[in-house]
This record gives structure tokens, C-alpha cells and sequence, in this order.
């Protein structure tokens, strides 16, 4: 029943850990809320696209349950991920240490790599070892690491890390712990105020149906006073609009991260597009979800070369066909089935509004091949 509420072509689209489908209320929504402030008075807009902002954090704290003036709007997660190395006292001290995964994304590691000090360490779980075994986590949290950093869902293995278990860890050997939830959010449930990490960034490009440009940062109520931002701009200010050059105060809330004039097309699509998932439950989600990765593991489990189970799994299947992989691909994209491959296998991730008749399709285009 949720197709109806969703711009779907025709064929079947299975690339939800890439970009997600748009809402067909979006386009309405964004006029009125982006071009109608615009166009249908003789006054400068200002006013009412900051509360679209105010929408975006709103529906991010009814999403991941907690205090929206703990949100922070960004442009993408690198830029999110600079600022808060950059601002926090443990990651700027010299010779701080990170520990990251090999399997994280590649853009989370260059922006470690230029925003930590020049001497910085930065550690790596080699990429064959299983991130959903909290194990292997304790064979390298150690007191000495200054910050863990955890992706949510891992977009090349499918591999859900164990995230509550790493921020306990994290706490018990006095680390900092960030949670990257780029590939998660909207279908992998998490509830800040339970989680126990001190910092989390995340987008709304995939799972969130919302399109690129929307992305935030979010910290935790014990590290936000600690963190003195560098990239700063009249956004970042306690009063934007005191217009005072000699005095700048940050904002009491995780607002100082924003900085200068904000983008607010894309936060207008993605509050509203959060708002919905927000309203349906990521649980529901979830559990839809589920439900087509045990279909295509029933049919085609033999070829599964990520975790099953709903405590390992992301979103995502993926499947390796071996030397038939290029006549599968070839063969899905006759079908108009839409999907990806990457260097494990060909990536399959059922959305809300994908069903059983489509996976059965993709099951049997594959197995014609096979």
C-alpha cells in the first residue's frame, strides 16, 4: 500500500542503499514551503525557510529520539565529520588516535586522515575480520584510543555493527564513540537516548527517500559544551541576526556547527520526507524489510555473501554468482530490475514500497541465468 505514496517508473528499483525513491507529495511540499516564501509576498523569506530547518531537527529527533537542539543541519557527512574533529579538545591534542575499519567509507577516511593533527594515529580493523562480532571490537578498544568510529551498516558487506555493545566498550575504556548511520538510517531502528554514543552523523540520500545535500550531525548533551567549532559563520552565532563583528558567542545548542548562510532546498525536501518515516516507524520498516531479504535468502541464500539475521544484517543482500555475475547483471537490466554491484557481489536492498511480486521477479531472472 506505501507504493501509492512514492514516484516508482516502471520496472522494479532495488537501489535503496544508494538513493532512495522521492516522496510524490515532495514536490507540493517544496512549494510550498520553499518557493511560496519566495514568490508569494513582497518580503524577504527568511523567516519561514528557518522553520523548515526547524522542521528537518524536529523530525530527525522524532526519528532517532532525541532533543532536536542537539541536531546540526550539514551539507554532507565529510564536512560534518571536519567540523566536529576540529572542535573537539581530544581530537586536536597531539598524537590523538582513531580507530576506523578498513570496510568503512572511503570519505569518512580522508576527511580523518586532513582533519586530525598531523601526527595523529589512525588504526584500522583489517577488512576480512566480522564487524558484527562485538569480539573483534575488544581486541582493539583500548583506553589509549581517543575516538571509535562505527558505521551503522557497512554499504559494501551489508555487515550491521553492534552498535550499543561498541559504545559500552567505548565507555569502559574511556574512548569517544561516533556512529556513522548514512546506510542505516530510516531502515535500522536507533534510539539515541539508549545507544550511549557521544556523537553521531548521518544523510538523508538513501533510505530516507529524501535526495543528496540533507545531511547532519548530531552530539550528545555531555560533549556539546566541549566542542568549540573553527568552521564557524553567523549561523554558528547565539544571536544570528545581532550583526556585531567584535562579538561572537556560540550557540548554546549544536546549531554552532551550522555556520554561515545555509542551504535550505534540500532541508525542505528531507524534513519533510524524515516527517513521514518519522510518523510510520522505522521498526515497520524494518520489519518489511526483513521480511524480503528471508525471501531472496530462502531462494538464493547459497550465493548470500552477507550476514542474514536481523541482529548482523543491513538493508542490504548481497549476493555473489561468480562467473555468471556479468550475464546476471545483464539480464537484470533487461528485466528493469535495479540494482548494483560492488567488489563482494551485487547489492539488493527492499524498501517500503517494494513487495513480494517484485523480489519473486528479481529471484527468477536470476535463476534463469543460473
Amino acid at each position: 500500500m506505501y507504493k501509492d505514496d512514492f514516484n516508482l517508473s516502471s520496472g522494479c528499483y532495488l537501489l535503496n542503499h544508494s538513493v532512495g525513491r522521492a516522496l510524490k507529495s515532495s514536490q507540493s511540499d517544496f512549494n510550498e514551503h520553499f518557493f511560496s516564501p519566495w514568490q508569494a509576498t513582497n518580503k524577504e523569506p527568511w523567516q519561514q525557510w528557518l522553520s523548515a530547518i526547524d522542521r528537518f531537527t524536529q523530525a530527525l529527533s522524532d526519528l532517532f529520539n532525541s532533543k532536536k537542539e542537539l541536531f546540526c543541519p550539514q551539507v554532507n557527512l565529510s564536512s560534518g565529520l571536519t567540523k566536529l574533529l576540529m572542535s573537539h579538545p581530544r581530537l586536536t591534542k597531539s598524537g590523538c588516535r582513531v580507530l576506523m575499519s578498513q570496510n568503512d567509507f572511503p570519505s569518512m577516511g580522508f576527511a580523518m586522515q586532513r582533519a586530525l593533527p598531523s601526527n595523529a594515529q589512525i588504526e584500522y580493523i583489517p577488512s576480512e575480520f566480522d564487524l558484527t562480532d562485538i569480539e573483534v571490537w575488544q581486541q582493539y578498544i583500548k583506553p589509549e584510543i581517543d575516538l571509535v568510529f562505527i558505521s551503522h551498516a557497512y554499504s559494501n558487506t551489508g555487515q550491521q555493527a553492534p552498535v550499543a555493545e561498541i559504545a559500552q566498550l567505548c565507555k569502559r575504556n574511556n574512548c569517544l564513540s561516533l556512529v556513522d548511520v548514512a546506510q542505516s538510517a530510516g531502515v535500522l531502528p536507533l534510539d539515541l537516548t539508549t545507544v550511549g554514543v557521544d556523537f553521531m552523523i548521518g544523510s538523508s540520500v538513501k533510505w530516507l527517500c529524501s535526495g543528496p545535500g540533507a545531511a547532519y550531525l548530531w552530539v550528545s548533551e555531555s560533549q556539546l559544551s566541549l566542542c568549540e567549532p573553527t568552521d564557524v559563520g553567523w549561523f554558528s552565532h547565539q544571536s544570528p541576526f545581532e550583526f556585531d563583528i567584535n562579538h561572537f558567542a556560540y550557540h548554546t545548542s549544536a546549531l554552532r556547527f551550522w555556520g554561515g548562510t545555509p542551504s535550505i532546498a534540500p532541508f525542505v525536501i528531507a524534513g519533510h520526507s524524515i516527517t513521514y518515516f518519522a510518523d510510520l516507524g522505522v521498526a515497520k520498516v524494518r520489519e518489511h524489510n526483513l521480511k524480503l531479504l528471508a525471501q531472496l535468502t530462502a531462494a538464493l541464500g547459497s550465493y548470500l555473501v552477507s550476514p542474514s539475521g536481523a541482529e548482523k544484517c543491513s538493508g542490504t543482500a548481497i549476493f555473489d554468482f561468480s562467473q555468471r555475475q556479468p550475464q546476471v547483471m545483464d539480464a537484470l537490466a533487461a528485466a528493469n530490475i535495479s540494482v548494483d554491484e560492488r567488489a563482494y557481489g551485487i547489492r539488493v536492498s527492499p524498501h517500503i514500497y517494494n513487495d513480494e511480486t517484485e523480489v519473486a521477479q528479481f529471484i527468477k531472472v536470476v535463476k534463469a541465468v543460473l
